[in-house]
C-alpha cells in the first residue's frame, strides 16, 4: 500500500497549468466529437486512454504504460475491423508487452524531485543509423502487407515500423522518439481520414491521432529543451574545479 501511495504521489507531482489545460482540452475534444458522431463505447474508451497515454508519456509519467496497455488492446480491435492488419499486429503483439517492459525500465530512472523520468538524447551518428534502418524496414514490411491484401500497405507499413522504433526510443527515454512519433501521427491521421471518407465510423480514432500529432510536437520541444538544460548543467559541473 505504501508503494501505491508513493506512486500516486509521484504521478501527481510536477503538473503545470499548461499540462492540466492540455489534458482537459484533449479529453473535451474526444468526448465532444464522440458524442456528436455517436461513437460506440469501445471507440470512445480507446480514444481517451490513447490521448491520456501520450500526454502522460510526454510528462514522463509511468502511468502512461498502464493506459497504453488498455489502449493497445482496444485499438487492435478497432483496427482489425478497418482491415489495417499492420496496426493490429503492432498493438496486440508489440505494444502490449513493450508497455510492461517500459513500466519496469522507467522505474529505475525516475527523478524523485519532479516525479518524471530522466530524459536523454542520441548522438547524431547513432540517430542517422536508426533512421536509415527504419527506412529499409518500411520497404520490406510494406511488401508483406501488400501480399496480405491490407488497405494502404506501404502507408500502414510506415506507421507500424516507425512506431516500433519510436516505442523502443521511448523506453530508452530518448528525445528522438518524438520526431518519429510526429511521422507516425501524420501518416496515421491520413490513414484514418481515408477510412472516414470511405464511410467508416472512426471519428474518435481520427481525433485521437490528430491530438497525438499536436502532442508529439509539443513534447519534442519540451524534451529537447530539458535535455539541453541537463547538458548545460552537466557541463557546468564538469567545468567547476574540485575543492
Amino acid at each position: 500500500m505504501k508503494k501505491v501511495k508513493q506512486f500516486v504521489k509521484s504521478e501527481l507531482t510536477g503538473w503545470k497549468k499548461f499540462d492540466i489545460f492540455w489534458i482537459l482540452f484533449a479529453t473535451a475534444v474526444i468526448l465532444g466529437l464522440s458524442l456528436y458522431w455517436k461513437e460506440g463505447a469501445l471507440e470512445l474508451i480507446m480514444a481517451l486512454t490513447g490521448v491520456w497515454c501520450v500526454i502522460l508519456t510526454g510528462k514522463g509519467k509511468r502511468s502512461s504504460f498502464l493506459l497504453g496497455t488498455v489502449n493497445s488492446v482496444l485499438y487492435a480491435i478497432v483496427a482489425f475491423s478497418a482491415k489495417y492488419y499492420g496496426e493490429v499486429m503492432l498493438n496486440a503483439l508489440y505494444y502490449v508487452p513493450m508497455n510492461v517492459v517500459g513500466w519496469f525500465v522507467w522505474k529505475k530512472h525516475m527523478n524523485d524531485d519532479t516525479g518524471e523520468v530522466i530524459k536523454k538524447r542520441l548522438p547524431i551518428k547513432k540517430g542517422l543509423l536508426v533512421f536509415a534502418g527504419t527506412g529499409l524496414a518500411i520497404a520490406g514490411y510494406g511488401m508483406i502487407l501488400a501480399r496480405m491484401g491490407g488497405q494502404l500497405p506501404y502507408v500502414d507499413s510506415m506507421s507500424t515500423v516507425v512506431s516500433v522504433v519510436a516505442q523502443v526510443l521511448s523506453i530508452w527515454r530518448l528525445t528522438e522518439q518524438w520526431v518519429l512519433w510526429i511521422i507516425v501521427d501524420v501518416v496515421t491521421v491520413i490513414m484514418w481520414a481515408v477510412d472516414f471518407a470511405r464511410g467508416g465510423e472512426t471519428v474518435a480514432t481520427l481525433a485521437m491521432w490528430s491530438i497525438y500529432l499536436l502532442n508529439a510536437i509539443i513534447m519534442f520541444i519540451r524534451w529537447y529543451r530539458e535535455t539541453e538544460k541537463n547538458k548545460a548543467a552537466e557541463s557546468t559541473e564538469a567545468a567547476e574545479p574540485a575543492e
